[in-house]
C-alpha cells in the first residue's frame, strides 16, 4: 500500500465528565516534521502521542491538536475548585478595574475554564491511557485517509506511465526512418552536385548523422526507469524519495532525447515526455 503525506483525522471521546479530543493534519514534507497544539492538563501526554505517531507515520508535517473540555451538562461526581474559583474573580476584578465595561464571565464560560471543574474520580494513569487509546484510533483513521489519497495517486502515475510507454514505442522508429531519409536527400544532393558519387563518402556521412541521432540507449534507459516506477509502486510502503529520484532520471532522458530530435515529431515526443514526467514529480511530492 501506498500512502500521500495529505491526511485527515478528528475524533472525541467522553473520559469520565469531561471530553478528550484529538485533531490530526498532515501535509507533504521531506522529512517528518511534528507539532503539537495540547492544552496545559494534557502535556504530560504529549511524549506519548510523539511516539506512538513516530511509529506509525515516516514522512509528512503532522500538526496534533489535543484538548480536554468538562461536560457542563453532566455535574454529577464533579466538584468545583474553589482556589480556581477565587483566581478567576480576583482576575475578573483586576480586568474591570481598567475596563468598567467589560462583560463579565458567564456561568458558562467559568465552568469552561480549564481546572475549573474537577473529576475526582478520574485518575492520571486513566487519562493517561485514554489519551494513548484516542491517539492510536486517530492515527488509525489518519492512515487509512493517507491511504486512500494514496491509491489515487499510484492510479494517476500508472495513468501517466502508459501514456510515456505510448510516445516511446511511437519515437523508437522515427531514428531508423530519419536516417534512411537523410541517406536518400545527400545521394540525391551528390547526384546533382557532380558526375560520380562517391559512396564511401555517403556511407561515412550517414554513418556520422545515424551516430549522432541515435536515441537507443535514451529510449531503453526510459523504458528501465519506467519499469522500476511500476515495481516501487506495486512494492508499495515509503516510495516516495525512491520515486522521487526516479522523476529526475526519467527527466534526464526526456532531455537527452530532445536535443537528439532529427524531425520535428521526435522534438514534439520529447515535450509531451518531460510534460508528463512534470505532472508525475508533482504528484510524487505527496506520496510517503
Amino acid at each position: 500500500m501506498v500512502f500521500s503525506m495529505t491526511g485527515y483525522a478528528t475524533l472525541t471521546r467522553d473520559v469520565g465528565n469531561a471530553s478528550l479530543q484529538i485533531e490530526l493534519r498532515s501535509v507533504n514534507s521531506r522529512y517528518l516534521d511534528l507539532a503539537f497544539r495540547i492544552v496545559e492538563e494534557l502535556r504530560f501526554a504529549e511524549p506519548l502521542v510523539r511516539e506512538q505517531i513516530n511509529a506509525s507515520v515516516s514522512r509528512g508535517k503532522l500538526e496534533c491538536r489535543m484538548s480536554l473540555q468538562a461536560v457542563a451538562a453532566n455535574t454529577t461526581g464533579l466538584t468545583i475548585n474553589n482556589s480556581m474559583l477565587e483566581q478567576l474573580k480576583v482576575a475578573q476584578g483586576k480586568v474591570r478595574e481598567v475596563f468598567p465595561d467589560a462583560a463579565t464571565l458567564s456561568t458558562a464560560e467559568i465552568l469552561r475554564y480549564p481546572g475549573v471543574l474537577a473529576d475526582e474520580g478520574l485518575k492520571s494513569d486513566e487519562l493517561a491511557g485514554a489519551v494513548q487509546a484516542i491517539a492510536k484510533a486517530a492515527l488509525e483513521e489518519l492512515r487509512a485517509s493517507r491511504a486512500r489519497e494514496g491509491a489515487k495517486l499510484v492510479t494517476s502515475l500508472r495513468e501517466r506511465v502508459a501514456l510515456i510507454r505510448e510516445r516511446v514505442a511511437v519515437a523508437t522508429p522515427i531514428v531508423p526512418a530519419a536516417v534512411a531519409e537523410y541517406r536518400e536527400r545527400l545521394t540525391a544532393r551528390l547526384r546533382e552536385a557532380v558526375a560520380s558519387l562517391d559512396e564511401d563518402r555517403i556511407r561515412q556521412e550517414v554513418t556520422l548523422f545515424a551516430q549522432r541521432a541515435d536515441v537507443a540507449e535514451e529510449i531503453t534507459r526510459l523504458s528501465a526507469h519506467l519499469d522500476e516506477v511500476e515495481r516501487v509502486l506495486a512494492k508499495g510502503g515509503a516510495v516516495g524519495k525512491r520515486l522521487d529520484f526516479l522523476m529526475q532520471e526519467l527527466n534526464r532522458e526526456a532531455n537527452t532525447l530532445g536535443s537528439k530530435a532529427v524531425s520535428p515529431q521526435l522534438t514534439e515526443i520529447s515535450v509531451d515526455l518531460k510534460v508528463y514526467i512534470e505532472q508525475m514529480r508533482e504528484q510524487v511530492q505527496n506520496l510517503e
